[in-house]
C-alpha cells in the first residue's frame, strides 16, 4: 500500500504540478521546503549535521539559515524536475551556462569518450538535459533501481525522454560495468553522480577533513578505457544554473590500478569539496555520508 503511495504522488506531481504558474509552483515548493525546514524531521538534522562538516565554524544560527536556503534549494530540484518535461529545447538551453565546456568538445573530437561526474549538487538532471540538447551529447547513465517499480519506470522513462540512456545499477552489477565500458570506447560520453557510495565497495576519500566512501566507478571506468574523467559542480545562480566543468584528472600512472583510480577519485572529492564549500545550499545531502555517521550492515542485530 505504501509503495502505491509513493507512486500515485509521484505520478500526480509530473502529470499536476507541471502545469501550474511558473510562480505559483515556486511559491508552492518554497513553502514546502519550509514547513519541511520548520519541523526539523530527519532529513533536515542530516542536511544541518552534514553542513556542519562544510562549514565547521557556523554557530547554530548559520547552520539554521543554511539549511532553509538548502531546502529551499532541493525543493526547486523536484518542482524543475517534475516540470522540465514541458520545457522547450530552447528554455533548456537558456536555463543553464557552463564553463569549460571546450575541455568536453576536445575530448569527445578526439573520440576518446569522457566521463562527466558530480556531486548531488543543483539540478543533476536539468544538467543532463541541457548537454544532451544544447551540448550536444547524448550519454548513458546509471539509476538506482526504486520501489516500487512501477515508480523506478517513470524515472527512467522521464530521464530517456530527456535525451538519457538509463542502465538500471543492482549492487556492484558487472553488466552495467561493461556496458558503460563499451559505451566509452565507442567514444561516447557517461555521466555519473559520484559523491555517495550505495555499494559498501568504494574508495575511501578524505572529504572535508574526514573519511567517507566514494563510488569507485567513475576513475575505473576512465583507467579501463582511456576515457577522459571530469569532475562536474552545478550550483543555482537566481533563476539560472551555472556548471563547471574541471580539469581532467589524469592517472598519475604510479602503482597499481587500484591505487591509481583511490588517487584520481581524491582529487576528484577535492574538487567538489571546493565547489560544495562555495555553494554549499545547492548541496543536496540529506542522507548520512561519512564513515562516522554510517552503521554498518549487520550491526545491533
Amino acid at each position: 500500500m505504501k509503495e502505491r503511495l509513493v507512486d500515485g504522488a509521484y505520478a500526480a506531481g509530473w502529470a499536476g504540478l507541471r502545469h501550474l504558474p511558473e510562480p505559483v509552483a515556486r511559491g508552492l515548493f518554497n513553502t514546502i521546503a519550509d514547513v519541511a525546514w520548520r519541523k526539523q524531521g530527519k532529513g533536515v538534522l542530516r542536511l544541518e549535521a552534514n553542513l556542519a562538516r562544510v562549514h565547521p565554524d557556523a554557530d547554530r544560527a548559520r547552520l539554521r539559515e543554511l539549511s532553509r536556503a538548502g531546502m529551499r534549494s532541493y525543493l526547486r530540484y523536484w518542482m524543475e524536475s517534475f516540470r522540465l518535461p514541458t520545457w522547450s529545447l530552447e528554455r533548456i538551453a537558456g536555463a543553464m551556462t557552463c564553463k569549460g565546456i571546450e575541455q568536453l568538445n576536445e575530448a569527445m573530437a578526439a573520440g576518446r569518450g569522457a566521463v562527466l561526474a558530480l556531486p548531488h549538487m543543483g539540478n543533476w538532471d536539468l544538467a543532463g538535459a541541457w548537454i544532451a540538447s544544447a551540448g550536444g551529447y547524448p550519454f548513458t547513465t546509471v539509476a538506482e533501481r526504486l520501489k516500487p517499480e512501477s515508480l523506478f519506470d517513470r524515472f527512467v522513462a522521464y530521464r530517456e525522454g530527456l535525451g538519457m540512456e538509463v542502465l538500471a545499477l543492482t549492487g556492484a552489477d558487472l553488466s552495467v560495468i561493461g556496458t558503460l565500458a563499451r559505451r566509452l570506447r565507442d567514444g561516447k560520453l557517461v555521466c555519473l553522480v559520484g559523491d555517495r557510495d550505495l555499494s559498501e565497495a568504494g574508495i575511501q576519500v578524505d572529504f572535508f577533513g574526514e573519511p567517507t566512501r566514494m563510488p569507485a566507478g567513475p576513475a575505473a571506468l576512465a583507467l579501463r578505457t582511456g576515457a577522459a574523467l571530469f569532475p562536474v559542480t552545478l550550483w543555482y545562480d537566481g533563476p539560472h544554473m551555472r556548471a563547471e566543468i574541471h580539469p581532467e584528472v589524469v592517472p598519475s600512472g604510479e602503482g597499481d590500478r587500484r591505487e591509481q583510480s583511490a588517487a584520481m577519485t581524491q582529487a576528484m572529492a577535492d574538487v567538489w569539496a571546493e565547489g560544495i564549500r562555495e555553494h554549499s545550499v545547492d548541496w543536496h545531502m540529506l542522507q548520512k555520508l561519512w564513515l562516522a555517521d554510517l552503521t554498518p550492515r549487520g550491526a545491533g542485530k
